[in-house]
C-alpha cells in the first residue's frame, strides 16, 4: 500500500499549445486556428514535401499526424484532386462521394512552408506570459510548444480569497494563463494540472484536457484508482511506448491498473530501474522537480534530414553524408570534445521496399572533420549495397575532453598538430564570417546540400545551421 500522504504536493500546470506550428500560420494569415484545414510542408510548392505539422481539421479530414509525406495524402497537392494510387496504396476508399468529400476539402487546405524563427518569436511570447505568473526557476519547458509551470508560490498570490479551494484555484490560474497566451498569440492552449506532482500533470493533459470544452483537467493522488488506473491503453501512458508495450504483455500486463498491482521487483529484473519508475508511476507517484531539470549522463551529438529528391548516385549521398559530418563535428569542437564513437543511420525511399540500416563503430577519441568524414563513409559502404536514398542521419556520442590524444606508432605528431591548427583557422574564419564564407568547390553541385541548410532553424526554414553560426 502506498501511503500518498507522505509523497511530496505541488500545484503543477502543464502547458501545451494545441498545434502550435499550424495555429502560428493560421493566426498570421488571418484564419481560426480550430477551424481552418492547414498543414506545414517543406517543399511546399512541390509534391516531395514532408508534413511538419497540421491543424485539428486536417488531422480529422486527412487522418494524417504531423509526421509523414505528401504521398500518403489522398490528393495531389499541385492539382488538388484525388489521387487513387494514393488511396489505393493505403486502402482507403475510391467510391464517388469519398472522391468528392476529400477533394472538396484537399481545395480549401491551405498548405504552407515552415517558418521556424516566427515559432521561436511566439514561443518566446509565451515564455514571457510564463514568467508573469512565476519565476523563472518554476518553469521548465518541455519543448517550444509544452512547459511546466509550478505554481505553488504563486496561488496565493494571484487568488488570495482563503475560501476557495487550491484545486480551484490551480484551475482559475490556469485559465488565465490560457488566456493571456491566446490574447498575445492567438494560440489555442490546453492545461493538464495537479495539485500532487508533475507526471499527473501531463497525464492530465494527454487523457482528459484535450477532450474537454475548456481544454484543462486537474488529476490529483485521489484520481490514481479512476483515472490512471483508466486509461484505456498502455501507449496512451506517459514513458511507454510499443516497445514497452510489448514486453509488458509477455510478462501479462495489459492495463495500468496491472502494471501497477505487478511485483515491482519482477518489473526491476526485467527492466531494471526502469521497470521500478514504470511501478511508482502507474501509481501516481513522480518525486521529479520542475526546478531541478533532469540531466541526461550520456550526451550526443547528432543531425538528420530528408533528402529533397531521391539520392541515387553513391558518390552524392556520401558528399551529404561528408557535409554532415563536418557540421557535427564543428559543434562537437564547439563544447571543446571529442568523440569515441560514430553513428550514421539511413533511409531508403519509400518505393525501394528496403530496411533502413543503421551503424557504429568506437574509434580513437577525435574531432577533426576529415578523420570523422572517413568514418562516416567507411561506416556507409560498409552497410550500402545500392538503392535510391532519401533520409540521413549522422551523430557523435561517448565524449572525451578534447586535450585528450592517443597516439600510435604509426601517426606523426607534428602532421596532427598541423591539422589541428588548420582546422582551428577555419573554425575561427567561419565563426566571425558566417558557416558558407569558407566552403569545398562541391557546395556547387545540385547534390549539395550545405549550402541549402544554412538557411534553415533546427532543420526548418528560415534561419541559420543548427548549432553553427
Amino acid at each position: 500500500m502506498i501511503d500518498y500522504s507522505r509523497e511530496p504536493k505541488s500545484d503543477i500546470a502543464f502547458i501545451d499549445m494545441k498545434s502550435f506550428y499550424a495555429s502560428v500560420e493560421c493566426v498570421s494569415r488571418g484564419l481560426h486556428p480550430l477551424k481552418t484545414s492547414l498543414c506545414v510542408m517543406s517543399r511546399a510548392d512541390n509534391s516531395g514535401g514532408l508534413i511538419l505539422a497540421s491543424s485539428p481539421i486536417f488531422k480529422e479530414v486527412f487522418g494524417k499526424s504531423n509526421v509523414g509525406r505528401a504521398y500518403d495524402l489522398p490528393f495531389d497537392i499541385n492539382t488538388r484532386k484525388f489521387s487513387y494510387y494514393n488511396a489505393k496504396r493505403q486502402g482507403l476508399p475510391t467510391d464517388p462521394a469519398y472522391v468528392k468529400f476529400i477533394e472538396e476539402w484537399a481545395v480549401a487546405t491551405v498548405i504552407v512552408p515552415p517558418r521556424m524563427d516566427l515559432y521561436i518569436e511566439k514561443n518566446i511570447d509565451i515564455q514571457h506570459i510564463f514568467q508573469q505568473y512565476g519565476s523563472i526557476e518554476d518553469i521548465m519547458p518541455y519543448s517550444i510548444d509544452e512547459g511546466f509551470i509550478d505554481l505553488t508560490s504563486s496561488l496565493n498570490y494571484f487568488i488570495p480569497n482563503q475560501t476557495i479551494s487550491r484545486k480551484d484555484k490551480l484551475d482559475m490560474l490556469s485559465a488565465k494563463i490560457q488566456r493571456d497566451i491566446y490574447r498575445k498569440t492567438g494560440v489555442y492552449s490546453t492545461i493538464g494540472m495537479s495539485n500532487a506532482n508533475p507526471l499527473l500533470a501531463k497525464l492530465a493533459l494527454d487523457n482528459e484536457a484535450k477532450k474537454t470544452h475548456n481544454m484543462r483537467a486537474n488529476w490529483s493522488y485521489e484520481d490514481v484508482t479512476t483515472k490512471v488506473w483508466g486509461i484505456s491503453k498502455l501507449t496512451d501512458f506517459w514513458g511507454i511506448g510499443t516497445a514497452i508495450r510489448k514486453r509488458l504483455e509477455k510478462l501479462g500486463i495489459y492495463t495500468i491498473k496491472e502494471l501497477a498491482k505487478y511485483n515491482p521487483d519482477l518489473l526491476k529484473k526485467e527492466f531494471g530501474v526502469y521497470g521500478v519508475q514504470l511501478w511508482f508511476h502507474a501509481n501516481g507517484i513522480d518525486e521529479s522537480n520542475v526546478h531541478i531539470p533532469y540531466k541526461p549522463k550520456s550526451k550526443g551529438l547528432g543531425n538528420s534530414q530528408v533528402l529533397p529528391r531521391d539520392y541515387f548516385k553513391q558518390y552524392e549521398i556520401e558528399l551529404v553524408l561528408k557535409e554532415m559530418a563536418e557540421q557535427v563535428a564543428i559543434r562537437l569542437r564547439g563544447i571543446h570534445k571529442k568523440t569515441t564513437t560514430v553513428y550514421i543511420g539511413i533511409g531508403y525511399s519509400w518505393f525501394e521496399e528496403k530496411t533502413s540500416f543503421r551503424g557504429q563503430m568506437k574509434i580513437e577519441p577525435t574531432n577533426l572533420t576529415e578523420d570523422l568524414q572517413k568514418y562516416v563513409i567507411s561506416l556507409f559502404r560498409k552497410k550500402y549495397n545500392g538503392g535510391a536514398v532519401r533520409s540521413i542521419a549522422v551523430s557523435y556520442s561517448s565524449f572525451v575532453d578534447e586535450n585528450l590524444t592517443i597516439l600510435n606508432l604509426f601517426d606523426d605528431p607534428e602532421e596532427l598538430l598541423k591539422k589541428e591548427r588548420l582546422q582551428t583557422a577555419i573554425d575561427s574564419i567561419r565563426n566571425q564570417f558566417g558557416f558558407t564564407m569558407l566552403q569545398k568547390a562541391n557546395v556547387l553541385t545540385n547534390a549539395s546540400r550545405s549550402i541549402a541548410r544554412s538557411k534553415l532553424i533546427g532543420g526548418h526554414s528560415a534561419g541559420g545551421l543548427d548549432g553553427l553560426k
